[in-house]
Protein backbone atom coordinates (compact mmCIF):
# COMPACT_ATOMS: atom_id res chain seq x y z
CA UNK A 1 0.00 0.00 0.00
CA UNK A 2 2.39 2.62 -1.01
CA UNK A 3 1.53 5.82 -0.20
CA UNK A 4 2.87 9.48 -0.63
CA UNK A 5 2.43 13.22 0.81
CA UNK A 6 2.42 16.11 -1.31
CA UNK A 7 5.19 18.69 -0.12
CA UNK A 8 3.78 21.47 2.16
CA UNK A 9 6.02 24.11 0.14
CA UNK A 10 3.46 23.06 -2.81
CA UNK A 11 0.33 25.08 -0.87
CA UNK A 12 2.66 27.91 0.63
CA UNK A 13 0.75 31.18 -0.09
CA UNK A 14 -2.31 29.96 -2.19
CA UNK A 15 -4.58 32.77 -3.01
CA UNK A 16 -7.74 33.27 -1.41
CA UNK A 17 -6.62 30.56 1.16
CA UNK A 18 -5.12 31.55 4.37
CA UNK A 19 -6.36 28.03 6.58
CA UNK A 20 -4.10 26.70 8.96
CA UNK A 21 -4.07 22.54 8.37
CA UNK A 22 -5.61 20.08 10.60
CA UNK A 23 -5.17 16.68 10.35
CA UNK A 24 -6.79 12.97 11.78
CA UNK A 25 -5.26 9.77 10.93
CA UNK A 26 -8.24 7.37 9.30
CA UNK A 27 -7.49 3.47 8.54
CA UNK A 28 -4.03 4.18 8.79
CA UNK A 29 -3.72 6.97 5.69
CA UNK A 30 -3.40 10.93 7.05
CA UNK A 31 -6.72 12.70 6.12
CA UNK A 32 -6.84 16.89 5.84
CA UNK A 33 -8.96 19.77 6.55
CA UNK A 34 -9.86 22.90 7.21
CA UNK A 35 -11.45 24.26 10.27
CA UNK A 36 -12.91 27.18 10.66
CA UNK A 37 -14.89 29.24 13.13
CA UNK A 38 -17.46 27.86 15.55
CA UNK A 39 -21.17 26.98 16.56
CA UNK A 40 -23.07 24.77 14.36
CA UNK A 41 -20.85 22.69 12.00
CA UNK A 42 -21.39 22.58 8.25
CA UNK A 43 -19.63 19.88 6.54
CA UNK A 44 -17.87 20.77 2.86
CA UNK A 45 -17.50 18.08 0.79
CA UNK A 46 -15.50 18.44 -2.66
CA UNK A 47 -15.54 16.59 -5.82
CA UNK A 48 -13.47 15.26 -8.89
CA UNK A 49 -10.65 16.77 -8.92
CA UNK A 50 -10.51 19.17 -6.30
CA UNK A 51 -9.61 19.48 -3.28
CA UNK A 52 -11.21 21.99 -0.32
CA UNK A 53 -9.53 25.03 -1.94
CA UNK A 54 -13.28 25.06 -4.20
CA UNK A 55 -14.45 26.02 -0.93
CA UNK A 56 -12.33 28.83 -0.35
CA UNK A 57 -14.85 31.83 -1.05
CA UNK A 58 -17.41 30.27 1.21
CA UNK A 59 -15.71 29.34 4.07
CA UNK A 60 -14.98 33.10 5.59
CA UNK A 61 -18.62 33.89 5.19
CA UNK A 62 -20.10 30.75 6.71
CA UNK A 63 -17.42 31.09 9.67
CA UNK A 64 -18.57 33.77 10.66
CA UNK A 65 -21.34 31.83 12.57
CA UNK A 66 -20.61 28.69 12.62
CA UNK A 67 -18.09 26.27 12.57
CA UNK A 68 -16.94 24.93 8.80
CA UNK A 69 -15.17 21.74 8.53
CA UNK A 70 -13.74 21.03 4.88
CA UNK A 71 -11.62 17.94 4.51
CA UNK A 72 -9.50 16.59 1.55
CA UNK A 73 -10.54 12.83 0.14
CA UNK A 74 -7.86 10.33 -0.06
CA UNK A 75 -5.88 11.11 -2.77
CA UNK A 76 -6.65 14.93 -3.09
CA UNK A 77 -5.68 18.02 -1.57
CA UNK A 78 -3.38 17.45 1.22
CA UNK A 79 -4.54 14.37 2.34
CA UNK A 80 -2.44 11.20 1.79
CA UNK A 81 -2.75 9.71 -1.56
CA UNK A 82 -2.55 5.75 -2.94
CA UNK A 83 -0.43 5.48 -5.78
CA UNK A 84 -1.72 1.95 -7.01
CA UNK A 85 -5.23 2.07 -8.72
CA UNK A 86 -6.59 -1.06 -6.86
CA UNK A 87 -6.39 0.89 -3.20
CA UNK A 88 -8.80 3.72 -4.37
CA UNK A 89 -12.41 2.28 -4.31
CA UNK A 90 -15.71 3.35 -2.99
CA UNK A 91 -15.57 1.64 -0.25
CA UNK A 92 -12.55 3.16 0.77
CA UNK A 93 -13.50 6.60 0.07
CA UNK A 94 -16.73 5.95 2.44
CA UNK A 95 -15.09 4.48 4.98
CA UNK A 96 -12.54 6.89 5.23
CA UNK A 97 -15.26 9.34 5.28
CA UNK A 98 -17.42 7.66 8.58
CA UNK A 99 -14.07 7.26 9.77
CA UNK A 100 -13.18 10.79 9.72
CA UNK A 101 -16.48 11.97 10.94
CA UNK A 102 -16.20 9.75 13.92
CA UNK A 103 -12.48 11.25 14.66
CA UNK A 104 -13.46 14.45 14.57
CA UNK A 105 -16.49 13.83 16.55
CA UNK A 106 -18.51 15.87 14.35
CA UNK A 107 -22.46 16.19 15.00
CA UNK A 108 -25.79 18.13 13.87
CA UNK A 109 -24.17 18.15 10.75
CA UNK A 110 -25.31 20.77 8.28
CA UNK A 111 -23.70 18.33 5.35
CA UNK A 112 -22.69 20.76 1.65
CA UNK A 113 -22.14 18.72 -0.99
CA UNK A 114 -21.22 18.81 -4.71
CA UNK A 115 -19.88 15.93 -7.39
CA UNK A 116 -18.51 12.96 -5.53
CA UNK A 117 -19.25 14.80 -2.08
CA UNK A 118 -22.50 14.00 -2.78
CA UNK A 119 -22.35 10.11 -4.02
CA UNK A 120 -20.40 9.80 -0.74
CA UNK A 121 -21.80 12.34 1.87
CA UNK A 122 -25.41 11.74 1.18
CA UNK A 123 -24.91 7.21 1.00
CA UNK A 124 -23.16 8.23 4.82
CA UNK A 125 -25.75 10.29 5.87
CA UNK A 126 -28.81 7.95 4.94
CA UNK A 127 -26.59 5.63 7.27
CA UNK A 128 -25.83 7.62 10.01
CA UNK A 129 -29.21 10.11 10.15
CA UNK A 130 -28.45 10.95 13.46
CA UNK A 131 -25.82 12.79 13.09
CA UNK A 132 -26.63 15.24 10.14
CA UNK A 133 -29.30 17.89 11.16
CA UNK A 134 -29.60 19.37 7.46
CA UNK A 135 -28.29 19.10 3.48
CA UNK A 136 -27.60 20.73 1.04
CA UNK A 137 -27.19 19.63 -2.61
CA UNK A 138 -25.61 20.82 -5.47
CA UNK A 139 -24.61 19.45 -8.80
CA UNK A 140 -24.34 15.51 -7.73
CA UNK A 141 -26.26 12.37 -7.60
CA UNK A 142 -26.81 9.21 -6.35
CA UNK A 143 -26.09 7.02 -9.57
CA UNK A 144 -26.91 3.22 -8.98
CA UNK A 145 -26.43 1.99 -12.78
CA UNK A 146 -30.34 1.45 -13.04
CA UNK A 147 -30.62 4.10 -15.33
CA UNK A 148 -28.67 5.24 -18.34
CA UNK A 149 -25.86 7.97 -17.69
CA UNK A 150 -25.93 11.34 -19.68
CA UNK A 151 -24.16 11.88 -22.87
CA UNK A 152 -21.72 14.82 -20.68
CA UNK A 153 -20.77 12.21 -17.84
CA UNK A 154 -20.29 9.34 -20.88
CA UNK A 155 -18.22 12.05 -22.47
CA UNK A 156 -16.30 12.55 -19.49
CA UNK A 157 -15.75 9.12 -18.40
CA UNK A 158 -13.94 7.79 -21.91
CA UNK A 159 -11.94 11.27 -21.40
CA UNK A 160 -10.54 10.11 -17.80
CA UNK A 161 -10.46 6.55 -18.99
CA UNK A 162 -8.09 7.10 -22.16
CA UNK A 163 -5.48 9.65 -20.22
CA UNK A 164 -2.22 8.78 -18.98
CA UNK A 165 -2.41 12.21 -17.00
CA UNK A 166 -5.41 14.12 -15.68
CA UNK A 167 -4.80 17.88 -16.36
CA UNK A 168 -6.54 18.96 -13.26
CA UNK A 169 -6.58 22.63 -13.78
CA UNK A 170 -7.55 22.52 -17.33
CA UNK A 171 -10.71 20.13 -16.20
CA UNK A 172 -11.69 22.79 -13.32
CA UNK A 173 -11.54 25.41 -16.22
CA UNK A 174 -13.57 23.90 -18.22
CA UNK A 175 -16.17 23.42 -15.29
CA UNK A 176 -16.83 26.67 -14.65
CA UNK A 177 -18.82 29.58 -16.35
CA UNK A 178 -17.06 32.87 -15.05
CA UNK A 179 -13.37 31.92 -16.68
CA UNK A 180 -12.03 35.34 -15.68
CA UNK A 181 -12.19 34.77 -12.71
CA UNK A 182 -9.83 31.62 -13.38
CA UNK A 183 -5.99 33.24 -12.86
CA UNK A 184 -2.79 31.71 -13.01
CA UNK A 185 -2.62 31.84 -9.73
CA UNK A 186 -5.71 30.02 -9.03
CA UNK A 187 -4.67 27.43 -11.56
CA UNK A 188 -1.95 26.71 -10.20
CA UNK A 189 -3.73 26.41 -6.58
CA UNK A 190 -5.84 23.67 -7.78
CA UNK A 191 -2.70 21.94 -9.42
CA UNK A 192 -0.88 22.40 -6.11
CA UNK A 193 -1.86 18.77 -4.76
CA UNK A 194 0.06 16.75 -7.80
CA UNK A 195 3.68 18.01 -8.67
CA UNK A 196 3.52 14.93 -10.90
CA UNK A 197 1.13 12.19 -12.35
CA UNK A 198 2.25 9.86 -9.08
CA UNK A 199 0.30 11.90 -6.91
CA UNK A 200 -2.71 11.57 -9.45
CA UNK A 201 -3.87 7.79 -9.09
CA UNK A 202 -7.04 9.50 -6.98
CA UNK A 203 -7.70 11.85 -9.46
CA UNK A 204 -7.73 9.03 -12.28
CA UNK A 205 -9.37 6.31 -10.74
CA UNK A 206 -12.98 8.93 -9.62
CA UNK A 207 -14.84 9.06 -13.05
CA UNK A 208 -14.53 5.49 -13.26
CA UNK A 209 -15.58 4.60 -9.75
CA UNK A 210 -19.41 5.65 -10.42
CA UNK A 211 -21.47 2.97 -10.54
CA UNK A 212 -22.99 2.21 -14.21
CA UNK A 213 -24.41 -0.80 -13.96
CA UNK A 214 -26.67 -1.94 -11.07
CA UNK A 215 -24.30 -4.34 -9.78
CA UNK A 216 -21.16 -2.04 -9.50
CA UNK A 217 -19.07 -1.27 -6.39
CA UNK A 218 -21.30 1.60 -4.73
CA UNK A 219 -24.87 0.86 -6.87
CA UNK A 220 -26.40 -0.69 -3.85
CA UNK A 221 -25.17 1.61 -1.96
CA UNK A 222 -26.89 4.46 -3.39
CA UNK A 223 -29.59 2.91 -3.74
CA UNK A 224 -30.22 2.48 -0.26
CA UNK A 225 -29.39 5.97 0.13
CA UNK A 226 -32.57 6.82 -1.92
CA UNK A 227 -34.59 4.36 -0.21
CA UNK A 228 -33.80 6.51 3.08
CA UNK A 229 -33.65 10.18 1.29
CA UNK A 230 -37.34 9.30 0.17
CA UNK A 231 -38.00 9.40 3.92
CA UNK A 232 -35.94 11.62 4.99
CA UNK A 233 -37.72 15.15 6.73
CA UNK A 234 -35.18 17.11 7.76
CA UNK A 235 -34.32 20.17 6.07
CA UNK A 236 -32.88 19.67 2.54
CA UNK A 237 -31.83 22.76 0.36
CA UNK A 238 -31.15 22.02 -3.64
CA UNK A 239 -29.18 24.36 -5.23
CA UNK A 240 -28.08 23.40 -8.85
CA UNK A 241 -26.21 25.48 -11.46
CA UNK A 242 -27.86 26.39 -14.45
CA UNK A 243 -24.34 25.96 -16.51
CA UNK A 244 -23.67 22.25 -15.82
CA UNK A 245 -23.96 19.40 -18.76
CA UNK A 246 -22.93 16.52 -16.44
CA UNK A 247 -25.90 17.34 -13.49
CA UNK A 248 -28.90 19.43 -15.41
CA UNK A 249 -32.12 18.20 -14.48
CA UNK A 250 -30.88 16.59 -11.17
CA UNK A 251 -32.33 18.70 -9.04
CA UNK A 252 -35.77 17.65 -10.04
CA UNK A 253 -34.30 14.40 -8.46
CA UNK A 254 -33.78 15.27 -5.26
CA UNK A 255 -36.49 17.59 -4.94
CA UNK A 256 -38.70 15.16 -5.70
CA UNK A 257 -37.54 12.37 -3.84
CA UNK A 258 -36.69 13.81 -0.24
CA UNK A 259 -39.74 15.11 1.54
CA UNK A 260 -37.74 17.98 3.12
CA UNK A 261 -36.64 19.54 0.57
CA UNK A 262 -40.02 20.05 -0.78
CA UNK A 263 -40.75 23.06 1.32
CA UNK A 264 -37.98 24.92 0.81
CA UNK A 265 -37.21 27.63 -2.36
CA UNK A 266 -36.10 26.28 -5.47
CA UNK A 267 -32.87 27.99 -6.02
CA UNK A 268 -30.86 27.66 -9.55
CA UNK A 269 -27.44 29.23 -9.58
CA UNK A 270 -27.48 31.05 -12.61
CA UNK A 271 -24.36 31.70 -14.55
CA UNK A 272 -22.61 28.82 -13.27
CA UNK A 273 -20.72 25.66 -14.55
CA UNK A 274 -20.11 22.52 -12.28
CA UNK A 275 -17.91 23.80 -10.07
CA UNK A 276 -20.35 26.35 -8.86
CA UNK A 277 -18.94 27.09 -5.64
CA UNK A 278 -15.72 28.78 -7.66
CA UNK A 279 -18.25 30.28 -9.95
CA UNK A 280 -21.04 31.68 -7.03
CA UNK A 281 -19.76 31.06 -3.79
CA UNK A 282 -20.32 34.30 -1.79
CA UNK A 283 -24.06 33.86 -3.58
CA UNK A 284 -24.30 30.52 -2.46
CA UNK A 285 -23.14 30.77 0.95
CA UNK A 286 -25.34 33.34 1.60
CA UNK A 287 -27.96 30.98 0.25
CA UNK A 288 -26.34 28.28 2.94
CA UNK A 289 -26.83 30.87 6.27
CA UNK A 290 -30.06 31.95 5.25
CA UNK A 291 -31.36 28.43 4.81
CA UNK A 292 -29.76 27.96 8.25
CA UNK A 293 -31.89 30.77 10.08
CA UNK A 294 -34.91 29.80 9.02
CA UNK A 295 -34.47 26.01 10.17
CA UNK A 296 -32.98 26.32 13.35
Amino acid sequence: MPIIRTPDKRFAALPGYPYQPHYTEVNGVRMHYVDEGRGEVILCLHGEPSWSYLYRKMIPILSRDYRVVAPDFIGFGRSDKFTERHEYSFKMHHDSLVAFIAATALTDITLVVQDWGGLLGLTVASENPDRFKRLVIMNTGLPTGDEPVGKGFTRWREFAANQTDMPVSAVIYNGVAQKESMTTDVLLAYDSPFPDVTYKTGAMVFPLLVPIQPDDPGASDMRDARAALASWRKPALVMFSDKDPITRGGERFFRALIPGAQDQPQIEIKDAGHFLQEDRGEEIAQHIMEFMARTP
